[in-house]
């Protein structure tokens, strides 16, 4: 329970109807959720508007609701207006449950790629060492306690970030880690959040449509945000948009990179295929003097590695735990080795646009598989435009590529298929579509020859298929050993 005037502060609003003097019992911006002495933040978002809720939810006996626009309400209930709700929630949000953020460190990463890897990979460093820590992000919530719990968003609108920030505070974490997505941003969910690291991966083009970005200028510059409520920064020197992401910025920037001068550097890249599997090594300069055996094979790795090591040294973490942590970590569904055979050997990983695939494809490619063979779809009610990038990146980079269904959502496959297959046509690469997902796996490695490398991409940590409102289980490691 709070006081309605505690939780608009730092809020900036007209109060339209009702009184200031009331107590909130329970927010929501669902009129499902709302009980009596409820707030109520409409939220107007891309396919449905919390303005449309607004009598349902005074009926069910909200006290407050938060609005952006001009309403006309019957009842005993105060109306607050506000410019944005997003951006009022985050900071409702935070009063309600107390600032919690100030009670941690708390360290954000941003970027196209990378966010997961680089994340757990810090974690698991913070764990190491000892410290109390949290972690949220695509993989959804975890506590060094041993707590575990799904997650929706990569970053949780403010409500659900808020409450299990206060969770991991009142559990004695000392620092959080989180991934902060451009929709994160840009939704305003870490509003009010000072990061202790914000970390820079890289950026490219990705997330522009209808629902996400506008324009490559505006995803860029919601990820910028970050780094504007950042007390360090930590930037890859070797992507072309570093100099945009740090201007006029007053916070310290340190750098990590392969290719150009950077306070942490990787030298001498080695990258390895055994039949204990796939592992690259590396020596670095710089800040960290040492040599790194890293578990999780490719250059994208390297970069998320260094990303890890150069925060991890700046939060007191010693070499030799941050040595330990990257021979060991592995993340599920980011470049994950499924181990069946010694004769060729099978990757799954998240990629899910052109970006990503084609770094993917390239990383394994070091690893000078005799085949690559490339299992992928795309995803529904997303761009059609990024089937079609895939389907050319796919067709110009694989050896065989196996076209089959993601999370179609409310599409139908073959019509996501017919877009990812136009773009394979513009290239010379052979290719199959096998719509059932479980079909398409279990002839791949059917047709596996020695010295191939299958790659099961787009799903990643992701154990459903998405069809129309419905998530139906599917595991891709047990599709895969079940193949045998």
């Amino acid at each position: 329970m709070a006081y309605l005037k505690d939780l608009l502060k730092q809020v900036t609003y007209i109060c339209t109807r009702g009184t200031m003097d009331c107590k909130v019992t329970h927010i929501c911006h669902d009129s499902r959720q709302v009980v009596r002495g409820s707030m109520f933040i409409c939220l107007a978002g891309s396919r449905e508007d919390g303005h449309d809720y607004l009598a349902q939810a005074i009926r069910k006996g909200a006290a407050v609701c938060v609005v952006s626009k001009h309403v006309w309400v019957e009842g005993d209930v105060t109306v607050i207006r506000v410019r944005n709700t997003s951006e009022a929630m985050a900071w409702i949000a935070r009063n309600y449950y107390g600032a919690p953020a100030e009670a941690m460190q708390m360290i954000g990463i941003t970027g196209t790629k990378g966010k997961t890897t680089t994340a757990c990979m810090l974690y698991q460093m913070l764990k190491e060492a000892g410290v109390k820590c949290g972690l949220i992000g695509t993989l959804g919530i975890r506590r060094s306690d041993g707590l575990k719990k799904p997650g929706s968003n990569t970053t949780p609108d403010a409500l659900v970030l808020q409450k299990e920030l206060r969770e991991m505070a009142d559990a004695g974490c000392s620092c959080c880690v989180m991934e902060v997505s451009s929709q994160g941003l840009k939704h305003y969910r870490v509003e009010g959040i000072t990061f202790a690291i914000g970390i820079y991966t890289n950026l490219s083009m990705d997330h522009i449509g209808p629902g996400e970005h506008r324009s490559f200028r505006e995803y860029a510059c919601c990820k910028k945000r970050l780094f504007e409520r950042s007390r360090m920064i930590c930037i890859n020197a070797d992507d072309k948009y570093h100099g945009f992401m740090t201007v006029n910025l007053e916070a310290p920037v340190y750098t990590y990179g392969i290719e150009q001068p950077c306070d942490v550097k990787a030298e001498h890249i080695v990258y390895e295929r055994s039949s204990r599997g796939l592992n690259v090594t590396y020596q670095t300069t710089g800040w960290i003097k040492d040599e790194i055996v890293l578990k999780m094979p490719g250059t994208a790795n390297v970069y998320n590695s260094l990303a890890a090591m150069e925060a991890a040294h700046l939060l007191g973490i010693s070499p030799e735990t941050i040595r330990k942590t990257l021979r060991n970590v592995s993340v599920k569904g980011r470049i994950e080795e499924v181990r069946i055979s010694d004769k060729f050997d099978v990757v799954i990983d998240y990629a899910h646009n052109a970006a990503s695939l084609e770094s993917l494809i390239k990383t394994l490619r070091q690893y000078q598989p005799k085949r690559l063979v490339l299992l992928f779809g795309c995803g529904g009610n997303r761009s059609p435009l990024r089937r079609f990038q895939m389907g050319e990146t796919a067709g110009r980079l694989s050896d065989v590529t196996i076209l089959t269904s993601d999370n179609p959502r409310y599409e139908k496959p073959e019509a996501i298929l017919s877009d990812i297959e136009q773009g394979m046509k513009r290239t010379k690469g052979k290719y199959k579509i096998i719509p059932d997902r479980r079909e398409a796996i279990s002839y791949a490695i059917s047709q596996a020859q020695e010295g191939d490398l299958i790659v099961v991409a787009g799903k990643g940590h992701e154990e459903y298929q998405e069809i129309e409102g419905h998530f139906y289980p599917m595991n891709e490691r047990e599709m895969i050993e079940n193949s045998i």
